[in-house]
């Protein structure tokens, strides 16, 4: 690692897993042995993930069979704040519907909760996380629950998950569908909330982390809530034109191909002559569109693309997509 890489102005990586170290089963090419290098050079590592259907253990089971470095407390789940968030609104015991894994009702359990599987055992809250295995009766029983005015808490509220076949529906479609049913909204209890993130930062004692995800609205956006540094990186949900007209809250400070290029150095982006230049690329923008000198295959210039729209739309409350002119070198 050279003193201007990336990796080198941080104490730690708090990384997401779907899509960012690993797409199903498969580790994505050159994860595993980039999360080797952090610890010779002096980096702390944590996963904070909202993939509520294993538990901590069996997440950094999976790690460590993909050759990654995972020990159980360097996996902070959606699952365990859920328990966190309920144990904190509920009284020691309290029943809770567990509509998800068994994972799941581990952490309910752990955190002094009772868990239950039907709305006959008169839970007073439901809890909703990831499950491949969930079937409509079991969202037939949360929306029961929930429509009869119990507090309802989803571990988190992704819209979609990355698979080894491409992208799947998530927990957030689900949570969408008993919100269809019965009017009402979860609270949630992982990414984008910032606690997740503190949580893994104090684990590691890490005062200057660096949140890495492939999806802007849990993982930037929680990153950003937390007051972290962020970085995308395009091995999962997010591409680099969704990035280019993401709003105000879910802009990273980075933007990179892999988990390799932490060890890269980034390149500096200068403003002159009214745009922006990162390496051999230049942007700049015209009457809403975005003028870039450079190719679109190189990463070079969508990050000055980045830097020129939002820097024109500093205060965007929705995605803004802009129109985009490509003028080659």
């Amino acid at each position: 690692m050279t003193e201007s890489a990336l990796i080198s102005s941080f104490d730690a990586i708090l990384s997401d897993l779907d899509g960012v170290v690993y797409a199903g089963p498969h580790a994505i090419p050159g994860a595993v042995e980039s999360l080797r290098r952090l610890e010779p050079a002096g980096v702390g590592l944590g996963y904070v993930t909202n993939n509520a259907s294993r538990t901590p253990a069996q997440v950094a089971e999976h790690l460590r069979e993909l050759g990654a470095p995972a020990e159980d407390h360097q996996v902070v789940s959606s699952s365990q704040a859920a328990g966190e968030l309920l144990a904190s609104l509920l009284p020691p015991g309290a029943r809770v519907l567990i509509t998800g894994s068994a994972a799941l009702a581990q952490e309910i359990e752990l955190a002094g909760l009772t868990p239950v599987h039907s709305a006959a055992d008169q839970p007073v809250a439901v809890v909703q996380g990831f499950n491949p295995e969930i079937a409509w009766k079991d969202l037939a029983e949360a929306s029961y629950v929930v429509a009869a005015g119990a507090l309802w808490v989803a571990t988190n509220t992704d819209m979609s998950i990355p698979q080894a076949r491409g992208i799947a529906p998530g927990n957030g479609t689900l949570v969408a569908a008993v919100a269809a049913a019965t009017g009402k909204l979860p609270q949630v209890a992982g990414k984008p909330e910032a606690p997740l993130f503190h949580v893994a930062a104090k684990r590691l004692q890490a005062e200057r982390p660096l949140v890495v995800g492939d999806r802007l609205d849990t993982d930037i956006l929680g990153g950003n809530r937390a007051g972290f540094a962020t970085a995308a990186v395009l091995t999962g949900v997010d591409t680099p034109f969704s990035i280019l007209a993401a709003r105000t809250a879910e802009r990273p400070g980075y933007l990179l191909a892999d988990l390799r290029a932490l060890f890269e150095p980034y390149p500096a982006i200068v403003q002159n002559d009214g745009g922006f230049r990162c390496g051999l690329a230049t942007a700049r923008v015209l009457d809403g569109t975005v003028q870039i000198s450079g190719t679109e295959d190189s990463l070079d210039s969508w990050r000055a693309a980045c830097s020129a729209w939002w820097d024109a739309t500093p205060e965007a409350a929705a995605p803004t997509t802009p129109q985009l002119e490509w003028l080659g070198h």
